[in-house]
């Protein structure tokens, strides 16, 4: 996460800009997206040694924040002592979130399970002295929650690597191709004991801009992990070979054209937990960036930060637990819905059913007076509030009968009817929804 652009980093990334094209066709993937398109919300788990003294994960030795040795030092203070993945799944699971991606190993190379390839794990070098990730699977299966794996390409610890971008031990691949190689197979066969040990449902990766497909030997990875299971997802972070785009931080202003995509953001300003970090996110600004995503037809995948002995901090659970009371009662708006109304035709996000008979209107806040659509063709047959099934008043204004111009509809929105942070309106319509997308009529002496 956090992908700095330094000068190195981006004439990198320039020169690979033709190899992280997409290389997957989304009709041989449509059928095994589905479940991902309509889960709209997952929860990142950001948990490592990183949070043993509250730092930036891997990213604060990169830029010389603390020295390496210095931040290998946490190894000594990650106990996870407190740590119940039953409660983590069952907080998950009450958010609404339909899948979770925990971070299986980050840059700084400490992986969270036994790792036969090193012992650079929570198990062999904490006093955790303990597979985190089992349990945590576990559990989340056991709550029907969808399991992801974040997997960092990049290992900024281990010897072969050609080190973090500002280091002097860096090396050219080409001309120590052996070295190289040894790295390949530490990495690939650390990749093949999460796939075996875990069987991800959805592969998070992360650190392609530093090496392009080929060196990566992107295609043979993407090989190996759909054979092994030929249902399992893989995020756009391969260097094009993978399924979905993954936007961080900064929200979309016009629908992305990605056949599937999802945000990822954290829940203050930074990924793991940081205590000097209390900028935390409301849960009106999370829920309407939550529904802002899914009305342009993608995902949130919102990040939260457990501490070293394995507690979540009690602001996340806070707004967990509020997103996921907001979801319960308006979740028919949410999930297994597709995009809504291109922009124009309502002040505010919207959603479709799949049949697109039903149109949900999302007004954030409290709702002043009436609200508006524009350019809807289709009659109305019922509008009604999200939760409460209160029926709603609406008034057709300028149809003019010779025109095929529809004309705006007006709804009513009694304030006792409104949600505390978003109320979701339910518009049934007599068949498909069917826009009028044209300039308008005019007058004439005819």
């Amino acid at each position: 996460m956090k992908r700095l652009l330094v000068l190195g980093a981006c004439a990198l990334q320039l020169c690979m800009t033709a190899d992280a094209q997409q290389k997957t066709n989304p009709d041989d993937i449509k059928d095994k997206m589905q479940w991902f398109a309509d889960a709209k919300l997952g929860i990142f788990i950001h948990w490592g040694i990183y949070s043993v003294k509250g730092i930036d994960e891997s990213w604060s030795f990169h830029n010389k924040k603390i020295s390496h040795p210095d931040y290998m030092q946490q190894l000594k203070g990650f106990t996870a002592s407190n740590y119940n993945p039953q409660e983590w799944a069952d907080l998950i699971k009450e958010s609404g979130a339909r899948y979770a991606v925990v971070t299986t190993k980050h840059h700084d190379g400490v992986a969270l399970w036994d790792s036969k390839y090193s012992k650079l794990d929570v198990v062999n070098s904490t006093p955790a002295k303990r597979d985190v990730l089992t349990p945590l699977y576990t559990a989340l299966r056991r709550d029907s929650i969808k399991c992801g794996a974040y997997f960092s390409l990049i290992d900024w610890s281990y010897p072969d690597y050609p080190q973090f971008l500002k280091d002097s031990n860096r090396y050219d691949i080409k001309t120590q191709p052996a070295r190289w190689q040894r790295f390949l197979k530490f990495y690939e066969g650390q990749m093949e004991e999460v796939m075996t040990k875990f069987n991800p449902d959805l592969w998070w990766f992360d650190g392609d801009w530093e090496h392009s497909a080929e060196e990566w030997e992107a295609a043979k990875m993407r090989k190996m992990l759909t054979t092994h299971n030929p249902n399992t997802i893989i995020n756009g972070r391969l260097q094009g070979y993978g399924d979905y785009d993954t936007p961080e931080q900064n929200f979309p202003v016009t629908r992305p054209h990605y056949h599937w995509w999802e945000l990822c953001m954290t829940i203050n300003n930074n990924w793991g937990w940081q205590p000097q970090d209390t900028n935390w996110k409301t849960p009106f600004e999370i829920i309407t960036i939550f529904v802002d995503a899914v009305a342009n037809g993608g995902n949130l995948l919102l990040d939260i930060g457990p501490k070293a002995d394995g507690t979540i901090p009690p602001e996340e659970v806070n707004i967990l637990k509020e997103l996921g009371a907001w979801n319960k009662k308006n979740g028919e708006a949410v999930f297994n819905t597709v995009a809504g109304l291109p922009l124009g035709h309502f002040y505010g996000p919207t959603t479709l059913s799949k049949d697109s008979t039903t149109l949900y209107l999302f007004l954030p806040g409290k709702t002043s007076g009436q609200t508006v659509i524009k350019g809807l063709s289709n009659k109305i047959e019922e509008i009604s509030v999200v939760g409460n099934g209160t029926q709603l008043n609406h008034k057709v204004v300028g149809k003019i009968s010779w025109s095929p111009v529809p004309g705006l509809v007006y709804i009513d929105v009694p304030e006792n009817v409104q949600d505390k942070y978003v109320t979701v309106l339910k518009v049934k319509l007599d068949k498909p929804v069917k826009l009028y997308r044209g300039k308008g009529g005019f007058l004439t002496n005819e």
